[in-house]
Parts: structure tokens; sequence; C-alpha cells
């Protein structure tokens, strides 16, 4: 698998080591789609990309839009704009990035991500 969400983020933070947590099995995936968790008492948003230009690749995003308030990320559209990987909110259509869950359109808006990836056939999940 190539370089996963997980260390994209772990990276982006702080120095303290990730905590993996079990949380589904790869099975419960979607192919190119995504399917929806709950972690420490928040909706995540996974979307697994087995077949990317990149490689295999999985994401961990928060299930919330921040501008409608209603959890329907996992539902959205995936694409690509300008090379990178985005959710298309289902209801406002605004695009967030995969890898960092920033807003293309409305850069105050930012979704959690969370790092995540795959052992064997279990998808693990840091939490902190």
């Amino acid at each position: 698998m190539t370089p996963t969400n997980a260390a994209r983020s772990q990276t982006a933070r702080s120095a303290a080591p990730a905590q993996w947590q079990n949380l589904c099995a790869r099975q419960d995936l979607v192919a190119n789609s995504g399917v929806v968790a709950w972690v420490d008492g928040q909706q995540v948003a996974l979307f697994h990309l087995p077949d990317s230009e990149a490689g295999e690749q999985l994401f961990a995003i928060a299930n919330k839009d921040p501008k409608s308030g209603a959890n329907v990320i996992g539902r959205g559209l995936l694409g690509q704009i300008r090379g990178e990987l985005v959710i298309a909110s289902p209801l406002y259509k605004q695009h967030f990035r995969l890898a960092d869950g920033r807003c293309l359109e409305y850069p105050e808006q930012q979704l959690k991500v969370w790092p995540v990836r795959l052992a064997g056939d279990t998808v693990q999940i840091a939490v902190n």
C-alpha cells in the first residue's frame, strides 16, 4: 500500500505516537466509495481507493458537513480537482481534500482527518 492518510497525518501532527484502534474489516469497505463508522463519539467516513494511480489508498475524514450540519460526507462523490483527491458534499457540493480535509471553495471550512491504515485485513484508525 502506498502512503495512506496515516503517514500523511502523522507527520502533520504533534510528536505524540499514534495509538491504533481496530475499526472494521477490509471486507466492510466499499471500493471507490464511502462507508461510515463510529469512533470516539464521532461519525468517520472511510474511503477506500484500491486501484488509484498512486496505488491502494485509504482515508478517514469527518462525516459531518460543516455547512449543513448533516452527517452526509460518506455519501459524497469522489473525484479529482487540480490533481487533488476530493470528496464532494452531497448537499451543497463543496469539495474537501481527502488528504487534509480542507475545503476548496470555502477555505474557512475544514473537516477533521484521522490517520488510518490497513493491517492485513483489518482497518485501523489512530486515536489520541
